[in-house]
């Protein structure tokens, strides 16, 4: 499976952005989607995901302020990110869990940059 990611950009805090990441491949295999990222000089972070069944999981640190979708006619996943804050820059990767017969395996998108400024 192989991810391609757009959206990133410069924003002031308190605006919005909306990434989205595409996926291609073996799509059919895909049980989750998910988006991390990683500030200078930090660790990757996970930042949200949604399973095939809608279901949605968040960090603490951006529930209430971002939503993650799935349009699967177009094997895209969204991040709605809204009430930015400067801690939000980041860059940020798109992710796939998915299966190869039975064999789990993951797959990550080049990474898009959010800078937000205060």
């Amino acid at each position: 499976v192989q991810l391609q990611a757009s959206g990133g950009g410069l924003v002031q805090a308190g605006g919005s952005l909306r990434l989205s990441c595409t996926a291609s491949g073996d799509i059919v295999s895909i049980h989750v989607m998910g988006w991390y990222r990683q500030a200078p000089g930090k660790m990757r972070e996970f930042i949200a995901h949604i399973r095939s069944g809608g279901t949605t999981n968040y960090a603490a640190s951006v529930k209430d302020r971002f939503t993650i979708s799935r349009d699967d006619a177009k094997n895209t996943v969204y991040l709605q990110m809204n009430s930015l804050k400067p801690e939000d820059t980041a860059v940020y990767f798109c992710n796939v869990g998915y299966y190869v017969g039975v064999d789990p395996r993951t797959s990550w998108g080049q990474g898009t940059l959010v800078t937000v400024s205060s």
